[in-house]
């Protein structure tokens, strides 16, 4: 396994485990704007979540490009 697909994997988890870890934002303080952490923190998620898998989808090209044309991607050797 590359770093490559490595850094894909985490972006690819990171939102799923900060969903799932419930306790770190089952409160109401701080709000924002009159809204409370919950729903603000959970909407906050949905962007960096696009954003991440953003990022995913793009680091996955380049790592397929890079096998196609048999270089080896950055930040690691062939497989």
């Amino acid at each position: 396994m590359t770093p490559i697909r490595v850094v894909i994997g985490l972006c690819l988890v990171a939102p799923f485990v900060a969903m799932l870890w419930v306790g770190s934002y089952a409160k109401t303080d701080p709000t924002f704007i009159g809204i409370p952490f919950f729903y603000w923190y959970q909407m906050l998620w949905v962007i960096i979540s696009t954003a991440l898998t953003m990022i995913a989808y793009r680091l996955w090209q380049h790592d397929q490009r890079s096998r196609r044309t048999g270089a080896p991607a950055k930040g690691g050797a062939a497989e």
